[in-house]
This record gives structure tokens, C-alpha cells and sequence, in this order.
């Protein structure tokens, strides 16, 4: 058995269900499927019965996930206490961060944090929320800026810094690139150009809901995944597009972003972005963060030994 199989065979015996499982480990349920059964095979016993229309676990299935569970547990706990102790004493601090934040908040946070913390490097990577969590839990990652997780997460702290707003895209020469501000009534049945939710579930959910609120459903013409790629389809003419606020420092020929107006009382819970840690795990360098990050300012210089 590998811990790959391991995990594997858990996200399925937790969700019972082999899509919504694949989706938490960020791959294609054949993939999935495949790493399932040559864990059977290896054991020589089913471990679970599948029918179509449901997913359970046999009696030794059962008892495999009990211990898997704590087999990953403490392989996550071990690996967190021996990178702890590979840290130097000015230590290091790996941060996760979704395009929003990459692109948004992190940028003046950093070089705030790295004036008053010189001694600390700081290693960023950028991902999805769906590669972030899973990052956090084995230990590889510090801290992420993620979109709120749609269930709670077992393990991980969570906290909300912001809900974002979304701007439209609009080719210049659209008609409705001359106003200030949009309804977003008025890009109802408009081309729609949309991440696809396989890759992207929060950004292509959150734009769906937008217009779920209304009782509509996006005319959606073209999927694409990256931002920068979105904008530019919309220079092309291909359609418009709904984006976090961010994607509006994008300077592309032909494009223009302009607010838009939502109706009151709309829930948002794709367009948040907030940061979380494994709970129980010890980061100097994290808490110091964070604290700069909760005063809003840049964090207080660590005072001399002696």
C-alpha cells in the first residue's frame, strides 16, 4: 500500500461517491477509480461495492478506512514536525494563494512583511483552492488564500478577509462599454465567456449563482480557465466575461472592465477570499504574519535578543 491509494480509497470511503471525491483530490475520477482498485488488488478483497446509482464500503473497507485515517494523520503530523525542525531560526513561510490574491491582496502584504521581516523567506506558490487544501493538510504549505470552503474542512482554520465584487469585461466597441456602471440584468443572455467548472469550480459556481439569483441562466458561448486568457477572447469579440475586481488592473487593447450592480441581498460565497492553516501546527513565521495581516499594517519589527 502507498499513501497515494490510501488517500485515494479514503475520499471515496468519506464521500461515498467517486465524483464528488475526485473534485476534493483535484483529479479525474478514472484516475481515481484506477488507484481504488489496484489497492484491491494488492489486499486481494473488495473494499468497496459499487452499483450504479451508490458507493459503500465493505466490512473490511470499513476497517480500512479507520486506519488509513490514521495512518495519513500521523504521516501528516510527521512530516509537519520535520520540516518544522529543518526551519532556521529566522525561519521560512510558504504561502498558497488563488489568482485573486496573488494578483490583489498578497502583493503590498508582501513587500510590507518582508521590510519589517527580513530575516523570514517567503516562498509563494500559486494554485487553485483545490490544490491549496490539500497542501496545507500534508504540511507543504504554511498558510493559503483560498475561496471559502463549500463544507467545513476538518483540520483547517479558516478566516474570511473580504468578499470581492465582480466586473464585467466588455470588448470596448460593445455597446455597453460607453456606461459607467451595469445591472447585471443588462448582461443577461449577452455571450458569456466562463471558466469551466471541472478546473475552476468556485469562479465558474460563483458566476452561475450571480444569475441564479435572478432566475436566469448564462448564455455561455466559450470555457476558458485563465484569467489573462478570458480577457483576451474578450478583445476578440468572442463575448464578455464576469470577473473578480482585480482582473480590472489587466491593461489588454480592446477591453474595458466596468462594476456592476447586483441586487441587494445576493449571497456571494464563491467571491469570498479568505486564508487558512492546519490547526495544531506551530510557524512562528505564520503567526507573525497573520498578525500583520489582522492590523492591516505592516507587522512590528521582532525586538533584539538580550
Amino acid at each position: 500500500m502507498d499513501l497515494k491509494q490510501l488517500r485515494c480509497f479514503l475520499a471515496v470511503a468519506e464521500a461515498l461517491h467517486f465524483g464528488r471525491a475526485a473534485a476534493r483530490l483535484n483529479m479525474l475520477p478514472t484516475a481515481l477509480g484506477r488507484q481504488v482498485r489496484l489497492l484491491e488488488e494488492e489486499l486481494g478483497t473488495p473494499l468497496l461495492r459499487r452499483t450504479t446509482r451508490q458507493v459503500a464500503t465493505t466490512p473490511a473497507g470499513a476497517l480500512l478506512a479507520e486506519e488509513a485515517r490514521a495512518i495519513l494523520d500521523r504521516t501528516a503530523l510527521a512530516a509537519r514536525k520535520v520540516r518544522a525542525v529543518a526551519q532556521a531560526p529566522g525561519g521560512s513561510l510558504r504561502i498558497g494563494a488563488i489568482d485573486s490574491a496573488a494578483a490583489g491582496l498578497l502583493p503590498d502584504l508582501l513587500a510590507r512583511f518582508r521590510a519589517a521581516q527580513p530575516e523570514i523567506a517567503v516562498r509563494l506558490v500559486e494554485a487553485k483552492s483545490a490544490e491549496i487544501v490539500p497542501m496545507l493538510h500534508g504540511g507543504r504549505l504554511d498558510l493559503g488564500f483560498i475561496r471559502p470552503p463549500q463544507t467545513p474542512e476538518p483540520g483547517l482554520a479558516f478566516r474570511l478577509l473580504l468578499q470581492e465584487r465582480p466586473v464585467a469585461a466588455l470588448p470596448r466597441r460593445h455597446p455597453l462599454a460607453r456606461r459607467r456602471r451595469l445591472r447585471l440584468t443588462e448582461l443577461a443572455g449577452l455571450p458569456l465567456i466562463l471558466p469551466p467548472r471541472r478546473t475552476r469550480p468556485h469562479s465558474h459556481d460563483g458566476v452561475v449563482r450571480l444569475f441564479a439569483g435572478l432566475g436566469l441562466a448564462p448564455r455561455v458561448v466559450q470555457e476558458a480557465e485563465e484569467k489573462q486568457t478570458i480577457v483576451n477572447l474578450v478583445a476578440a469579440g468572442i463575448g464578455v466575461a464576469l470577473l473578480p475586481e482585480w482582473a480590472a488592473r489587466m491593461r489588454v487593447p480592446g477591453v474595458v472592465f466596468r462594476p456592476v450592480e447586483l441586487p441587494e441581498g445576493l449571497d456571494l460565497p464563491e467571491w469570498g477570499l479568505g486564508v487558512a492553516w492546519e490547526e495544531g501546527s506551530a510557524c512562528a513565521a505564520r503567526t507573525l504574519f497573520l498578525a500583520a495581516l489582522e492590523a492591516g499594517a505592516a507587522p512590528p519589527p521582532r525586538q533584539a535578543a538580550g
